[in-house]
């Protein structure tokens, strides 16, 4: 009876420390997505009407609205060719993902040494990512401006041949690299170094020091010895990359373009936004977020399928 009542105690325990957690999760997670999957079926304005029983039910309409292609004049068009755009465009800005990974790398190997200075280094290149995100892109607003941004002051004063500033975002050709640029800056010595930095903690040294006894050279002991072992690491920094990469675009478009020039900078996210709060289309929000959560779960299930596999059991 007594290794009863102790087993209960601990289970009663176990129970309330996990449910706040569990209580976020579906106040946060479940709910809001259930609230979705639902909202997407049909027609509504919730800034006009709150009364469920106002809302026009219309099944699969928006997924076939958003999704849908029809011939006309012998043409296939989209029937939301602004979708296909803004997704072309979440995919084009997310190239940033193989740069942003090489110069965290690069910076974890070059602060995992024993240089003079080192935490100050390490702060600094975090700092970035604890800034307020609104205050960063009204920066680098200001960087980019085409009349008195301080890139093109820079490009003025060397006196390069032929150019005499860019249009950085206000030209539908140079948003989108303006955006990479930035992405690059703010991201490369945030979570991903870090996470390289403990990954680099766990490489045993002696390792190095048998290769070192054996010849090797900078080179081949990181092709050799670290690269490999920093597998799992690299995984997970591209999961979380790809993640990212597939939600992030509301605040730096909002901020720094409202979207434009031409819809150049509309990520997925911004293109939600301005269906449900802009446009007041809340079911077809919706129904574009429900199928950017199908594409995340699929392009992460992909990835953990084939890259999983050769990063754990090769």
């Amino acid at each position: 009876m007594r290794k009863k009542r102790q087993g209960h105690s601990q289970t009663s325990a176990g129970i309330l420390f996990l449910l706040p957690n569990f209580i976020g999760f579906l106040a946060f997670v479940f709910i809001p997505i259930l609230a979705s999957f639902l909202l997407s079926f049909f027609n509504c304005d919730l800034l006009q009407t709150r009364n469920i029983l106002t809302w026009h039910f219309v099944g699969l309409q928006n997924f076939i609205n958003l999704l849908g292609f029809s011939a006309e004049g012998g043409v296939i068009k989209a029937h939301d060719p602004e979708f296909w755009s803004f997704l072309w465009n979440t995919l084009f800005l997310m190239l940033k993902i193989p740069v942003v990974m090489i110069l965290s790398l690069g910076l974890a190997l070059l602060l995992n040494r024993k240089l003079k200075g080192r935490v100050l280094f390490r702060t600094i290149y975090f700092l970035p990512t604890i800034c307020a995100g609104t205050a960063l892109y009204i920066l680098w607003r200001w960087i980019f401006n085409a009349n008195f941004g301080l890139l093109n002051q820079i490009i003025n004063k060397l006196n390069m041949v032929g150019v005499s500033g860019i249009p950085w975002l206000v030209n539908p050709d140079w948003a989108k690299p303006s955006f990479i640029l930035m992405n690059t800056w703010l991201e490369m010595g945030g979570i991903n170094m870090l996470i390289y930095l403990a990954a680099l903690h766990t490489i045993p040294r002696a390792y190095y020091e048998a290769s070192a006894l054996d010849g090797a050279g900078t080179w081949d002991r990181f092709r050799h010895i670290t690269w490999p072992l920093l597998g799992p690491a690299t995984f997970f920094v591209l999961i979380i990359n790809l993640i990212n990469g597939f939600q992030e675009g509301f605040q730096q478009a909002h901020i720094m373009t409202q979207g434009g020039p031409a819809g150049s900078t509309t990520m997925l996210s911004y293109y939600i936004y301005k269906q449900a709060y802009v446009w007041n289309h809340m079911g077809y929000a919706a129904a574009i977020s429900l199928i950017l959560f199908t594409i995340i779960i699929l392009v992460t299930a992909a990835s953990w399928k084939y890259g999983g596999k050769a990063v754990y059991y090769k």
